[in-house]
């Protein structure tokens, strides 16, 4: 034959069944050569083998045929194996017409399948395996268990169930005929269906009512039979409806107009032609049936571009999810074209790791950058550069484990569209590799180590536990980054299943960046009311937009007057925060206070205590008078209380700095003055509005003997028959401090009321109520880090209520002499106590492990509402105490209640504290010792 045309692809082109010679290699090495016709299928050919090798030498070598299979080299170069015997020569195109015969090896009806799919997809299975890529394997074995179970699963169903899968029924949305129908067959009349029995040629024409089901028509037409032809009536469960000619069936509860064919029919005015098939006959269907062949589609081939005057290359990336582009694309640095351009540079896009969805994919696209060059008109100019698209190719980020990918990938591209210069990537496009890898332009890229251990995208299930670990940790104030991705990705989540956790979503949330604050408002605006002690600490600094100080208030406005009361020292020092007069704060706190005097007259002190103080002085000032226009009548009050404290500090001021030691006689001497008694008389404490201070009681008045000299003033009211009331003035110190610590004592005994644990004044027995008294001034002054507990500053009522007085110091700020810390256990706790506990005597432990209980649950409630305690404090930052300045002052409360701990946790810690407290309480002693000698060694 001619050079170049053996075998070649012309040959096999040509039309008709011409005969073309091919060679056959057989395994006892005789070579044969014979014409065949280009029809004849591999089957053919190989009895033509055998009937030919039958003259040759060694032929006795040959086994059965069925033990051989050909093979040769195809189209794309590649060894194939025959196993589809049915395939045609000429479809089949073997290399230089050159057949060679092989012993089979494995197991045939496998190969046979593999060679099946193969030619049916148009792609031969050994090119996965050749992959050699673990993600393919798993999937491919993980998809065939899949498959092959669906299919067991499948040939096991019920006939009946087994037509729904193989022939679902064909259905009208409804069972109404399209307007223009025939008048005489629309949708409710009879119709007239032609029904005949599988195997038989009679046919009986069934007039039926559309709406009726095709069981009721199967029963027309058994009984029609039994009645033509005298048999025995058989049941329409044993058959279905066949549409004649069609593999089309009529089944099922819906009413026989529905069906497609059936309502064709009736809009055309033809009678439906069905076949009553039998139950057998659809197993048979059943088990015959073969797998289902997906249909093949040719690619679109793509035309090379014309030569270019190609200058640079370069390479385009993108970060897509679907076809949305993430982030900002990246484009390399041009390099020369060569044959193995390289650009060794490192491509970093604005997103953050933690942000990449699952399925994010990175596209890349090599272009080429060519010189168009414009004839100059009038003027010299410069060549404009174009772009032309050489090949793409996309990989995914995140491999099919969820491992983000580390490390060198080689990606063989595809051909791009010279013409398409728009969208140089193409993230609408495959994510495999270009298999043609000899013709294709190869990529290689690396993805960084970023961390030392393989990093997962992680499942819901985590994802959901993280956030609830976050949101479960009371103690949290700072997150990692990858945290604040979490929180704000699911912030939908935080809505709808904590949110209570507001705080934590906003201080999280990216104020700076416009999109995230219009998505946070907007968000708020469906945010769950919180309850009213958790929106406090939403009033704190952090949280300045308006917005939220708005929700806050929205959610304030449910708290009763006393519940109020119990916060406004807070409220009036968060007011700070505020950056301009007009807020909703301030509204709301006036609202509140002329409709409860209580409030305005506890609201108008705490902002009148600090009037002084010029940071605040305009803006408390502002609301003082807004307030007082508001409340004419209660001026006369608050001024006569107002001119009272006058008086007293002018008279702490006497005694403190008098020329001549003042004694408490001089004391008495003034207020006897008429301006100090009329001053000084007739007035609403402003300690509490509820109690008249009537007449002053010169003659009880004193003055103690400490550093600031603070007056003791005894009142008395002619009007009730009870004891005089006493109040103590000092002037000098910031009580500010002390009126924060007895606002949370109170508040820890609302707490323990509630939980049904009451610590003080319901006991009849001294002895008990110093034992319950005892139990919260333990707990109460170790959760507070109360220090200067010497034995001054403890008292005792004659009821047996324990009692402290004092709290200069507070969260853990313990006194300190000549470098050594004067207090050295949790809470005061001596034998004394003890000893009075268990009513003396040494072996009452029972009364001791009772007292233990009390501490333990008055603890545990405590730790309970450990956030609302945090919260109080934190508001109070902005009044400037000196032992309450910042965050870190509060760190002590958050230790002392175990925030972020659990109960069970929180509980094992105290009780080491209180073990502590007890087996320490010989250095109380000892400090209160050195107390009593400093005393008494005062000058």
């Amino acid at each position: 034959m001619p050079p170049g045309k053996y075998g070649t692809q012309e040959e096999w082109e040509q039309d008709g069944d011409r005969e073309i010679y091919m060679d056959f290699l057989l395994p006892t090495g005789i070579f044969l050569k014979f014409p065949v016709s280009r029809t004849d299928t591999i089957r053919n050919i190989k009895k033509m083998v055998w009937k030919n090798a039958s003259r040759e030498a060694l032929f006795c070598g040959l086994g059965d045929p069925d033990l051989y299979v050909f093979t040769c080299i195809n189209q794309t170069a590649e060894r194939e194996e025959l196993e589809e015997e049915s395939r045609r020569i000429s479809d089949v195109r073997p290399f230089m017409c050159v057949l060679r015969l092989v012993a089979r090896e494995g197991d045939r009806s496998e190969k046979l399948t593999n060679a099946q799919i193969s030619l049916l997809i148009g792609k031969g299975l050994h090119e996965f395996e050749a992959q050699k890529n673990h993600e393919v394997d798993e999937f491919r074995a993980k998809m065939r268990t899949f498959c092959e179970e669906k299919s067991l699963e499948r040939q096991n169903l019920p006939w009946q169930r087994w037509m729904e899968y193989s022939f679902p029924c064909e259905l009208e949305p409804c069972c109404s005929l399209a307007t223009g129908g025939s008048s005489k067959s629309k949708h409710g009349k009879k119709l007239f269906v032609n029904v005949k029995f599988e195997s038989s040629d009679e046919s009986f024409m069934l007039q039926q009512d559309s709406q009726d089901l095709p069981v009721a028509l199967m029963k027309s037409a058994l009984k029609k039979k039994a009645t033509v032809f005298r048999s025995v009536r058989q049941e329409p469960e044993d058959y279905t409806l066949q549409v004649n000619g069609r593999w089309e069936f009529i089944y099922g509860q819906h009413p026989l107009c529905q069906f497609k064919y059936i309502f064709s029919c009736m809009r055309n005015g033809q009678n439906p032609q069905l076949t009553m098939v039998r139950q057998c006959t659809i197993s048979k269907y059943q088990e015959a049936q073969g797998r289902v062949c997906s249909q093949m589609y040719k690619t679109r081939s793509l035309s090379r571009p014309p030569p270019l005057p190609l200058k640079k290359l370069v390479v385009q990336a993108g970060l897509f999810h679907g076809s949305e582009l993430l982030c900002k694309m990246m484009t390399s640095s041009e390099v020369t074209v060569c044959s193995e351009p390289l650009w060794d540079q490192r491509l970093e896009f604005d997103i953050n790791v933690s942000d990449l969805p699952r399925m994010s994919r990175l596209c890349f696209a090599l272009y080429a950058v060519i010189e168009k060059t414009k004839k100059p008109r009038g003027t010299k100019k410069k060549n404009k550069k174009a772009d032309c698209p050489i090949a793409w190719v996309n990989t995914m980020v995140f491999d099919y484990k969820d491992q983000l990918k580390t490390g060198e990938f080689l990606l063989s591209m595809w051909p791009s569209v010279p013409d398409d210069k728009n969208d140089l990537l193409n993230p609408m496009g495959t994510v495999q590799k270009n298999p043609n890898v000899d013709s294709a332009a190869g990529l290689l890229i690396r993805f960084p180590n970023i961390r030392p251990h393989p990093l997962y995208y992680p499942p819901l299930e985590k994802v959901y536990l993280k956030l609830k670990e976050i949101m479960d940790n009371k103690n949290y104030t700072e997150f990692f980054e990858d945290e604040k991705e979490l929180l704000w990705k699911l912030r939908i989540e935080v809505r709808d299943y904590f949110p209570e956790c507001l705080s934590k979503l906003l201080l999280i949330t990216k104020w700076n960046k416009r999109e995230d604050v219009v998505q946070m408002v907007s968000l708020l605006k469906s945010w769950p009311e919180l309850p009213a002690i958790q929106a406090l600490e939403l009033l704190d600094y952090s949280f300045p937009d308006p917005a939220v100080r708005y929700f806050t208030i929205r959610c304030l406005k449910k708290l009763s007057d006393n519940e109020l009361l119990q916060y406004l020292i807070q409220l009036v020092q968060v007011l700070k925060y505020e950056s301009y007069l007009d807020c909703d704060l301030t509204t709301f706190l006036l609202e509140r206070a002329l409709s409860n005097r209580r409030i305005g007259h506890f609201l108008f002190w705490h902002l009148k205590s600090e009037i002084h103080v010029a940071s605040v002085s305009l803006r408390f000032g502002l609301i003082l008078e807004a307030y007082c226009r508001g409340n004419i009548h209660h001026i006369k009050l608050l001024s006569k209380q107002n001119e009272a404290l006058g008086k007293m500090k002018a008279l702490s001021d006497i005694v403190k700095t008098g020329s001549q030691k003042m004694t408490v006689e001089d004391l008495k001497l003034c207020i006897r003055q008429e301006s100090y008694l009329e001053a000084l008389s007739d007035l609403l404490s402003p300690l509490n509005p509820s109690v008249i201070l009537f007449e002053i009681c010169a003659d009880k008045c004193r003055f103690m003997d400490s550093k600031m000299k603070p007056l003791w003033l005894m009142y008395k009211n002619p009007l009730e028959q009870a004891d005089m009331v006493g109040i103590i003035f000092k002037n000098g110190d910031d009580l500010r401090q002390d009126m924060l610590t007895l606002q949370m004592i109170q508040l820890m005994e609302n707490l323990w009321k509630k939980e049904g644990l009451d610590l003080r004044d319901k006991l009849d027995q001294a002895i008990e109520e110093f034992t319950l008294s005892c139990a919260g001034y333990c707990v109460a002054t170790y959760v507070l880090g109360i220090g200067d507990r010497h034995n001054d500053n403890i008292m005792i009522r004659e009821t047996g209520q324990l009692f402290h007085i004092d709290f200069g110091h507070f969260l853990g700020n313990f006194k300190r002499k000549l470098g050594i810390n004067r207090e050295r256990v949790p809470f005061i706790l001596t034998y004394d106590f003890v000893h009075v506990i268990q009513q003396g005597r040494t072996n009452n432990s029972e009364k001791f492990e009772r007292f233990r209980e009390y501490c333990e649950k008055a603890y545990k409630i405590l730790c309970r509402n450990g956030t609302l305690f945090v919260n109080l404090f934190a508001m109070m930052k902005a009044a400037g105490l000196p032992e309450l300045s910042s965050s870190k002052d509060i760190q002590y409360l958050k230790d002392s209640l175990a925030l972020g701990k659990s109960e069970d946790e929180a509980l094992k810690n105290f009780k080491v504290k209180f073990n502590e407290a007890l087996r320490e309480s010989w250095k109380t002693k000892v400090n209160w010792m050195m107390h009593s000698l400093a005393k008494d060694n005062r000058p």
